[in-house]
C-alpha cells in the first residue's frame, strides 16, 4: 500500500510538471511541430514517468484513490504555471489546493483492499469499440479546434486508458499483460489522450484545460470502478470519501476559473 501511494504521488509531481511543460511547448508551435519544440518533449517524459508511477499504483489501489489523488496535480501545475508563466495566485485558489490535498488524504486513507473481481465478458469489446469511436471523435473535434471539447475527449481518453489498464491488471501478471487485448488498448487511449490534450492547450491555457481533464478522468473512472469493476471503499468510508471526492472536483473547477488561467499562456 505504501508503494502505491508513493508511485502516485510521483504520477501527480509527474503530471503537474508536464502540463506546464507541455503548455510552454505547444505555445510556440501548432500541429505536429509541436514535437519539435524540447519543453514539450520534456513534458512528455514526465508523463511518461507519472503513467509508469499511476500503473504500479493501480496494482494496489482501487481506480477511485488513484485517479483522484493524479489529480493533485492540478495543483502542481498551478504553483508552476506561477512561477513558469507568470500567473498570479490568489487567496482563493491557495485554499483550492489546500482543499484539495486534504480531500486526497482523506481518499487514500478511505482506499479499501483491491478487487479481484474480473470485468464482466462485454467490458473488453465496448472498450475496443469505443476506443474506435473516440478517435473519431477526437479527429473532428481536432478540426473544430475548440479547447474545451478537445480537453473533454482527452479525459475521456486518458480515463478509457485507466480502466483497460484496471481491468488487464485483474488479469494475471505481467507478463501475461503481452496477451492482453486490453492492455494493448491502454497505449491507444493513451495516444488519444495526448492529442486531445495537446490540442486543447493549443487552442486554450493550461488552467481550464487540465481542469476539465482531471474532472473527467476523475468521475468517469470512479463510477465505472466501483459499478463495473468492483473497487470498494474501506468500512465506514463511504460517505466521507464521497464527500472529498465532490470537494477535489469543486476545488479543480475553482482552480480551472482563477485570473490569468482563461488566457493564453505567456511564455517567459
Amino acid at each position: 500500500m505504501i508503494l502505491a501511494l508513493l508511485a502516485a504521488l510521483v504520477g501527480t509531481l509527474g503530471y503537474g510538471a508536464g502540463s506546464v511543460l507541455q503548455s510552454v511547448g505547444a505555445s510556440r508551435a501548432s500541429g505536429v511541430a509541436v514535437a519539435r519544440q524540447p519543453t514539450y518533449v520534456a513534458g512528455l517524459a514526465f508523463d511518461a514517468v507519472a503513467w509508469m508511477g499511476s500503473l504500479v499504483a493501480l496494482r494496489q489501489l482501487p481506480l477511485f484513490a488513484v485517479q483522484a489523488l493524479l489529480a493533485g496535480s492540478l495543483a502542481v501545475t498551478v504553483v508552476l504555471a506561477r512561477l513558469v508563466l507568470g500567473v498570479r495566485v490568489r487567496r482563493r485558489e491557495g485554499v483550492a489546493a489546500a482543499v484539495i490535498t486534504a480531500a486526497l488524504v482523506v481518499l487514500a486513507a478511505g482506499a479499501g483492499p483491491l478487487s479481484a473481481v474480473r470485468p464482466p465478458r462485454p467490458f473488453s469489446p465496448v472498450m475496443l469499440v469505443s476506443l474506435g469511436v473516440l478517435a473519431v471523435a477526437t479527429v473532428l473535434a481536432g478540426r473544430r479546434a475548440r479547447s474545451t471539447e478537445l480537453a473533454v475527449l482527452g479525459g475521456v481518453a486518458f480515463s478509457g486508458a485507466a480502466l483497460c489498464a484496471r481491468a488487464a491488471h485483474g488479469s494475471g501478471d505481467w507478463a501475461s499483460l503481452l496477451h492482453e487485448p486490453l492492455a494493448w488498448a491502454v497505449l491507444g487511449y493513451g495516444a488519444l489522450g495526448m492529442i486531445g490534450y495537446t490540442g486543447a492547450l493549443e487552442h486554450g491555457s493550461v488552467g481550464p484545460a487540465t481542469a476539465i481533464l482531471w474532472v473527467v478522468e476523475v468521475a468517469l473512472p470512479a463510477v465505472v470502478g466501483v459499478w463495473v469493476l468492483g473497487d470498494a471503499v474501506r468500512p465506514g468510508w463511504a460517505a466521507p470519501a464521497a464527500l472529498a471526492l465532490l470537494l477535489a472536483l469543486g476545488a479543480c473547477v475553482v482552480l480551472a476559473a482563477a485570473p490569468g488561467q482563461s488566457g493564453g499562456a505567456t511564455v517567459p
